[in-house]
């Protein structure tokens, strides 16, 4: 008897080709969204406040960004070129989604410049992005774990004072710091920790959106919540090209074209983190080559489709290593609904009315856990002299001058875009050239 199929003849849910059965399909396809949906959005919502788009711009990034996520994650689950041979995409069952990983940058470029300059810098960030894929092997030494984890560290202390700032209600906001704004978000962030540590799957799995679903309750009972968004968005909407139209600022492209090189060797992770844990296999070098150049593409697509820079979301990846559940239709029913979602302006006018304290208490954790990642890339290495001075350096440097801006005052304003704005930038290249530099520690 064949176990790979079900008694209706239908594929099983443990086999990466083959339709399985709907009613099999859907719950598990859920499970995906609502543990990507939240993040999905949450850099759309903080970029677009910062450059002080309306309610109608505000759900245009929203859509975008889950339309853009929707169709970069079936070009990975079902690639294009030639099976057996060069194809973009990986073929491999990942989820992709708006990733954290640029939005200290994209906060500096919409306060800066405008949202059109952080998509031409993204389109220059994907072709690198796709120049990594086509070289992956060659390039990859110059980021093992210690520089990778150091960067992603560092990613994540630069997201803590967003994170703070929304919660006390938002930098922009007349109410600004007021108690109202700190107990909402102690209750989402209480209830996202409860559920995280004494619940057990589904329930587990979703406890930022109940986070969230709490906070804005008791956001709604305090008046907190306006829904003028939702009434003037419509019922359907198709994803406007370059609404926000593309501006290419030289020191932008190079503050994000160093973070899309990143985040191309970051994914290696997450797919081989895939393939490890549901096939017991190591991914083959033409999917990884896939997964980079299509990661590319897709990025310079979604620029002009109007969505923020997607990355593969570690959440999902957790999700098919834990259940085993590796059928790219199912994950393929997870970029439906997301691309439904997208295109219905009303749901994301709806998305637009979570207040910033519920948003800055469901997120702080997300943040946390970047940072902790980072860490726990950074100490899979020795942590001997040589690799503790790349690791302290980096981050002090980073950190350091962010936190100083007035340091770079007299310098041109493209050094302060590209060194001054968001630690980043600063720490992957000085963890690169040191790991490059200093001498690596004979063992005795």
């Amino acid at each position: 008897m064949d176990n790979s199929k079900t008694a209706a003849g239908h594929a099983s849910i443990f086999e990466l080709d083959g339709v399985p059965q709907f009613t099999q399909a859907i719950p598990l396809a859920l499970q995906h969204v609502v543990a990507m949906i939240v993040g999905c959005v949450t850099p759309a919502i903080i970029v677009s406040g910062v450059a002080g788009l309306n309610n109608a711009e505000k759900v245009i990034l929203i859509q975008s960004a889950l339309v853009v996520s929707a169709v970069s994650t079936f070009l990975q689950l079902f690639p294009i070129g030639k099976k057996g041979g060069f194809h973009i995409g990986s073929g491999l069952p990942v989820i992709m989604g708006v990733s954290f990983a640029y939005v200290a940058s994209m906060q500096a470029i919409a306060a800066s410049f405008s949202i059109g300059t952080i998509f031409g810098a993204q389109i220059v960030g994907g072709i690198i992005a796709a120049a990594i894929g086509f070289c992956i092997d060659k390039i990859r030494k110059v980021f093992p774990p210690l520089v990778t984890g150091t960067v992603v560290f560092t990613i994540g202390l630069s997201l803590y004072a967003t994170a703070v700032n929304y919660m006390a209600g938002g930098v922009s906001s007349p109410d600004y710091g007021h108690w109202k704004n700190w107990l909402v978000a102690l209750i989402t962030l209480a209830v996202v920790t409860i559920l995280n540590h004494f619940s057990k799957g589904f329930i587990k799995l979703a406890s930022i959106l109940i986070g969230i679903i709490v906070g804005y309750i008791v956001a709604a009972g305090f008046g907190l919540v306006d829904y003028s968004a939702v009434a003037e968005a419509s019922f359907f909407q198709a994803p406007q090209i370059l609404h926000f139209g593309i501006e290419f600022e030289p020191s932008s492209c190079v503050a994000i074209g160093l973070l899309f090189a990143i985040n191309a060797i970051q994914a290696i992770g997450d797919f081989t983190a895939t393939t490890t844990g549901s096939m017991d296999r190591e991914p083959t070098d033409t999917e990884l080559k896939g997964a980079i150049v299509g990661y590319g593409c897709m990025n310079v697509i979604g620029a002009f489709l109007g969505g923020l820079p997607t990355a593969s979301y570690s959440q999902n990846v957790g999700i098919v290593t834990t259940t085993k559940v590796i059928n790219r239709c199912v994950l393929g029913l997870a970029a439906a609904i997301l691309l439904i979602a997208g295109l219905v302006p009303k749901f994301s006018g709806l998305l637009t009315t979570i207040p910033q304290c519920v948003l800055g208490g469901a997120t702080i954790s997300v943040f946390a856990s970047i940072a902790v990642t980072g860490i726990k890339l950074i100490t899979s290495q020795e942590m001997n002299f040589r690799n503790s001075s790349i690791v302290g350096l980096s981050v002090a440097l980073g950190v350091g001058v962010t936190q100083a801006p007035a340091s770079l005052a007299l310098f041109p304003v493209w050094v302060t875009t590209i060194f001054g704005k968001s630690p980043v930038v600063i720490a992957t290249l000085v963890a690169v050239f040191l790991n490059l530099v200093l001498p690596k520690e004979k063992k005795e």
